[in-house]
């Protein structure tokens, strides 16, 4: 046993508890209460186990399952940045890969080398895995908003061009779940818990 990369997995496991203090916009589904970063991470993991027969193409569901896991992670160094923020970029930013770099750094070599592939990957999107890991990412959310009637979509005036223009690239992931996210917009349209300009 390597007492040296036990304790770098010790140090990691401890850092990363961090993310269960990491609130997002969100709220859980019929709440009022916000998710954390972390409840997120693992409510995607679950829903792409669930959902991996609507991918495009075949993938290894455990990669996406990794990504989906670490893939906020940055967020105990950046923060949370709201989807639909007018302000602020969703993309990967500087600070988000110092804060990669610093986190999974944490880790003996071969595991931190590992752990910032697969967030690079994700922020890359151009994978099958992680464009269905960037579908799943944009579906919760929604799923969300309309268990909520509106949530922030309503909360911050967010209107359908914006949230169109956000989740548009479910689609290069899956196809089938862009399709059911569609139907879900029609119907909050109809409901009057997203706007149309």
């Amino acid at each position: 046993m390597n007492l040296t990369d036990l304790a770098k997995q010790m140090a990691f496991i401890h850092e990363i508890d961090k993310l269960k203090y990491i609130q997002r916009k969100t709220r859980l589904f019929n709440s009022e209460r916000h998710e954390n970063d972390a409840e997120h991470s693992w409510h995607l993991a679950m829903m792409a186990m669930v959902l991996a027969e609507h991918a495009n193409e075949k993938v290894d569901i455990m990669k996406v399952v990794k990504m989906l896991l670490i893939h906020d992670i940055v967020e105990i160094d950046s923060g949370d940045i709201f989807l639909y923020d007018s302000q602020a970029n969703h993309d990967n930013t500087a600070e988000e890969q110092k804060a990669a770099v610093r986190i999974f750094g944490l880790l003996p070599d071969q595991q931190a080398e590992e752990f910032i592939s697969l967030w690079e990957e994700f922020e890359a999107g151009i994978t099958a895995e992680s464009k269905f890991a960037k579908s799943i990412d944009r579906l919760e959310p929604v799923l969300q908003n309309v268990s909520n009637e509106g949530g922030t979509w309503s909360e911050y005036e967010v209107k359908y061009d914006t949230v169109i223009k956000k989740t548009s690239k479910m689609k290069d992931g899956s196809q089938v779940l862009w399709d059911h996210t569609n139907y879900l917009f029609e119907e909050s349209i109809s409901r009057g818990i997203l706007k149309k300009d």
